[in-house]
């Protein structure tokens, strides 16, 4: 992607979700202002074909845009929604405006279609919902919602009609292997944010007389955040390395388990350098490690793709485990 198509959606985060707009969204405060900005500005649209309005992007153009919404912590569903509208766009319409998110449905014990943790489920408008198969676009306003253990998500249930009314999107990939790339790209974004606001914070603190960052101890810490990080970014990068919509499932297999298991040592080593200010409600760095350790378990942890990568070896998809690796990784990072 051009830089300066990166370059203004971070000037645009930069000035507009400010962690004091994360804090108040997070307490409940409305994100119309926030969202109105990221649609009038047309990011949404990236994905989308030039033949529907849209920017005509592919997906590897767009990996630093989903990056950013982790760096800036963005509280409302900007990833989702760039993915979904190009999801519905494959089908040759244009999906409504609003925030859209993602789901995973079952039915309840009461026959309702149940969507747990459905990530901004709070402040969407739509969600897509993955059910046996199919996926449909669902509005929230006709759901039962109930508070998840992250403040902005939600648990979403509709009576089973609503999604047999609902809007079709026939999906060529697992909607789950979308979510995973995109929830490895925003935990890139995050793990990039932590590293350097700690090696910042490691540079300003003083302690006997010079920095904390000039001790050997802290040194190493931070040369393992530096590790995981930019390792984790790599990862991210190989995930949506497609063109289209296409994902290749190894390869965000891959990404996902590499950027949540960064996630956790990243957060740990960042709390520990910053001790006990960092676990403030205050202080900012909480706003980023919240969200590694949500983003870890979203769309499955590095354990379940670990499983997914290692099925591949099984499976025969390489004799060699080095081989598999050469074969899933041999492409061009931009």
């Amino acid at each position: 992607m051009d830089d300066l198509f990166s370059d203004a959606v971070r000037q645009l985060l930069a000035d507009q979700c400010t962690p004091q707009v994360v804090r108040s969204i997070e307490a409940g405060a409305s994100p119309a202002d926030l969202w109105s900005h990221l649609e009038e500005a047309g990011f949404l649209d990236a994905l989308v074909p030039e033949s529907l309005d849209g920017a005509g992007l592919s997906l590897r153009d767009v990996y630093p845009v989903l990056e950013l919404c982790g760096t800036y912590a963005v509280p409302v569903p900007f990833g989702e929604t760039l993915l979904a509208r190009a999801l519905v766009a494959e089908s040759g319409t244009k999906a409504p405006r609003g925030p859209i998110s993602f789901g995973d449905g079952r039915i309840d014990a009461e026959g309702g279609l149940r969507c747990s943790a459905v990530h901004s489920g709070k402040v969407c408008d739509w969600v897509l919902v993955s059910h046996e198969g199919e996926c449909r676009l669902l509005p929230v306003a006709s759901a039962r919602m109930t508070a998840d253990a992250f403040c902005l998500d939600a648990t979403l249930i509709w009576p089973l009609q609503v999604w047999k009314e609902a809007m079709q999107v026939p999906v060529k990939v697992e909607l789950r292997d979308v979510q995973a790339a995109l929830y490895a790209a925003m935990t890139a974004g995050a793990l990039m944010h932590v590293f350097n606001s700690t090696l910042q914070y490691a540079n300003d603190r003083q302690q006997f007389g010079k920095p904390i960052g000039k001790f050997q101890a802290i040194q190493h810490q931070l040369s393992v955040m530096s590790e995981h990080a930019f390792a984790a970014r790599m990862a991210a990068q190989l995930g949506l390395s497609a063109e289209s919509l296409n994902i290749d499932r190894l390869r965000v297999a891959i990404a996902k388990a590499r950027t949540s298991e960064a996630a956790l040592e990243v957060a740990a080593l960042s709390h520990s350098i910053h001790g006990a200010i960092g676990f403030t409600a205050e202080f900012d760095l909480q706003l980023f490690t919240r969200r590694l350790h949500l983003w870890r378990q979203a769309a499955g942890s590095e354990s379940y793709w670990h499983d997914v990568v290692g099925a591949a070896l099984l499976d025969g998809a390489s004799d060699m485990s080095l081989n598999l690796i050469r074969t899933a990784t041999d492409m061009a990072i931009p």
